[in-house]
């Protein structure tokens, strides 16, 4: 790799996470890039439950990520601030709130599977924030394993245009090295199982040498397949490709930088983290391609209208005018909270810092909570082990503690220099469960604890229901709610009891009303409210009734416009209407179910030179948009995901009967390393207890992957 060190403080860290299908490898190759940094003199192994990042006994009883873990390291002069996520579909918010955060990642792909269905999950949400990556196609050491075959895979399901910057040494349990065709120079790693005596190179850890002469002509045919894929793309690189006889490393690498960027182009590295095969030109590459914090661009949001000595609107009227702040450690101070957890040494909430520079003992503004805080505590994030500092600048990754209030989402920033940056957007419950102490005694305490749970995951919703009485816990999944309700009982020493999950079900519009017509007049005694709408409800997108009486969509959402002429409804009780439309989603009439896939327009309206008001219009809203789903033509929806089972083609006849018997419909069936690999869209309440059934038919050798694709018509009840 070309030098790359940079001139100012801020170019030389880098925040990236490590994004995956779950047993893809990214905590392996976490732990590597610990190992190989220095950071670690032991390689932790998620068989042995001995990682750095999924320190959680939970995460290590059961071998797979779970929580976000920030780590930092050292390589080559820049800091790395890294973040492993969880590959399950059920965590899948904790990657969302952990890529709004990063400015870079590393997609880590399975060589014998290659791209995943949460592989392709995590990309598209990477994509939504526009978060450069580059791949790394791992487990190159495995029988069945064709870098060739995942790139293909990667091209077709993700649609980028890759740009493979290796060649493998050796195949399957024989792959010793790769070419970096960059530069083209071989890198070739001793056994590594035990990577010499520290895994960087001495006493024969890795040796850097020339191309090996069987591979040259390979490799010489590759380094040209890269450089015309990187002409296309590049603009300065297609004119040297023209003007000579190709292109020069220095001019290739600043290609791949500038490709990476942009998000035109994805760099393809491959290896075995297991066998610590490939890790050191992994964070070559992460250096030399993701951006620092001073390549993206500055972070944009709004003041949030406080003056904290008046109590009042700021009085320049900056309300809602969106600002910038750039990654300046002398600019006011701007963070974003993305993750707290509560520990038995205190409540740490960890912070991206954007702007300006924090130290121990400062006041920041809470704009979520509205109240100033004092900062305790600073600390560099290892995992689970933490180090004090003394201050946090412009791009640092951080815990402190001290704050009471901060949430997953929350903007902290200078007193007098508010701001209010875009929090993640929190995933929606689709399943739930009753649950509740075993004695009455320990009822208080399984609320203080499922309060905390709250706390650290959004994602989870706690609620009464209104009939029974109980408590009931929502989240992403099965085994989301069981690991929550696993952590209340061993980290709070409480007997809980679980109910049968059930599924979040939706209402949606079929066939709508227009021109209903709704007057909300009150008078009790001084000014009264009075307020008239006229409102046309119907689907929202694809939501019909086709001929047979069964809907024939799923869309989902919710839009309000106004079609009022004339200024008979003044623009602010416009928002109060829409405001109050928004209050009755909540509650549908089939089933007292969320409300959602239509369509409001205000057609018309009347007021009251006195007595019509916003709290009036939001009333008739409210009012009104009942009475409109009373009279519609309503379907209940249910959630449903995309099954991708791999079982034995011995056992793929009643898989496919099982998955019928389930309402589950076959989109898709291949073969892949000698299993057949069977995808299938299926309503989620069919699925509890599906592993288990998965299992019994299939010997034991079957496994299966969900994701969440919306809603779509249940039958009737």
């Amino acid at each position: 790799m070309p030098d790359v060190r940079p001139a100012d403080p801020l170019g030389a860290v880098r925040n990236l996470g490590i994004l995956a299908h779950v047993d893809a490898g990214k905590t392996t190759v976490t732990e590597r890039i610990l190992y190989v940094t220095g950071t670690t003199h032991k390689r932790g192994e998620v068989h042995d439950g001995t990682t750095v990042t999924d320190f959680d006994p939970q995460e290590r009883d059961r071998g797979i990520t779970i929580f976000a873990a920030a780590v930092s390291c050292d390589w080559d002069g820049h800091r790395l601030n890294l973040i492993d996520t969880p590959g399950h579909v059920d965590f899948s918010d904790e990657v969302v709130r952990s890529l709004r955060v990063l400015d870079g990642a590393v997609a880590v792909f399975d060589a014998v599977a290659g791209v995943e269905p949460q592989s392709e999950s995590v990309w598209r949400q990477a994509d939504r924030f526009g978060v450069p990556r580059i791949a790394f196609v791992n487990k190159l050491d495995r029988a069945g394993a064709d870098l060739d075959w995942a790139v293909a895979s990667i091209r077709e399901r993700l649609h980028p245009a890759p740009l493979v910057v290796q060649l493998p040494i050796g195949s399957e349990d024989g792959f010793e090295g790769v070419v970096d065709l960059v530069r083209m120079r071989a890198w070739v790693w001793a056994d590594g199982r035990d990577g010499g005596a520290d895994g960087r190179g001495s006493e024969g850890g890795v040796r850097e040498g020339a191309v090996p002469e069987v591979l040259r002509e390979e490799a010489e045919r590759r380094r040209r397949v890269l450089e015309e894929a990187v002409a296309e793309l590049h603009p300065g690189a297609l004119e040297e490709f023209c003007a000579g006889s190709g292109l020069s490393a220095r001019t290739l690498a600043g290609a791949l930088r500038d490709l990476t960027r942009t998000g035109e182009g994805v760099v393809v590295l491959c290896g075995s983290a297991y066998r610590n095969r490939g890790i050191e030109p992994l964070l070559d590459a992460v250096v030399a391609y993701l951006p620092s914090p001073s390549d993206v661009p500055a972070v944009r949001g709004t003041p949030d209208g406080t003056d904290r000595t008046q109590g009042a609107g700021r009085p320049d009227g900056a309300d809602g005018v969106e600002q910038e702040r750039a990654a300046d450690p002398d600019a006011p101070f701007a963070a974003l909270a993305f993750k707290v957890n509560a520990t038995a040494t205190g409540r740490l909430t960890y912070l991206r810092v954007y702007s300006g520079t924090i130290r121990k003992g400062d006041a920041v503004w809470d704009t979520g909570a509205r109240r100033t805080e004092r900062v305790g505590r600073i600390l560099r994030v290892q995992a689970d082990r933490h180090a004090q500092v003394d201050r946090a600048v412009a791009g640092d990754i951080v815990a402190v503690v001290g704050l009471r209030s901060a949430r997953a989402g929350s903007t902290l920033c200078a007193p007098d220099a508010s701001l209010v940056l875009e929090p993640p957007v929190t995933a929606e419950p689709v399943v739930s469960v009753a649950v509740e102490a075993r004695t009455g005694t320990d009822t208080d305490r399984l609320v203080a604890a499922l309060a905390r749970l709250v706390e650290e995951d959004p994602s989870l919703v706690v609620r009464t229901d209104d009939e029974t009485g109980q408590t009931v816990l929502s989240g992403l999944g099965e085994l989301h709610l069981e690991v929550a309700v696993e952590k209340i009982r061993r980290a709070q020493g409480l007997d809980v009891r679980v109910g049968r999950p059930r599924v979040a079900y939706r209402e949606t519009v079929v066939r709508g009303v227009a021109g209903l017509l709704h007057r909300h007049v009150k008078q009790d005694g001084g000014a009264g409210q009075f307020a008239q709408v006229v409102l046309d409800v119907e689907p929202l997108g694809v939501a019909s009734e086709n001929a047979d009486g069964d809907l024939g969509g799923s869309a989902t959402g919710f839009e309000f416009r106004s079609a009022v002429v004339g200024g008979r409804v003044p623009q602010e009780y416009v928002r109060a209407v829409e405001a109050g439309c928004r209050d009755a989603l909540g509650e549908g009439p089939l089933g007292g179910h969320p409300v959602t896939g239509l369509r409001v327009v205000l057609k018309d309206g009347a007021t009251h030179v006195k007595d019509s008001s916003e709290m009036a219009f939001r009333t008739a809203g409210r009012l009104a948009l009942r009475e409109a789903l009373r009279a519609s033509t309503m379907a209940l929806l249910e959630p449903v995901v995309e099954v991708t089972v791999t079982a034995p083609d011995d056992a793929v006849g009643g898989v496919l009967g099982d998955l019928s018997a389930r309402r589950g419909r076959v989109t898709g069936s291949t073969t892949r390393a000698g299993a057949a690999v069977v995808t299938a869209t299926v309503p989620l309440a069919e699925l509890f207890g599906y592993a288990t059934r998965l299992r019994s038919r299939t010997q034991g050798r079957g496994v299966f992957t969900a994701r969440p694709v919306g809603y779509a018509p249940a039958p009737a009840r």
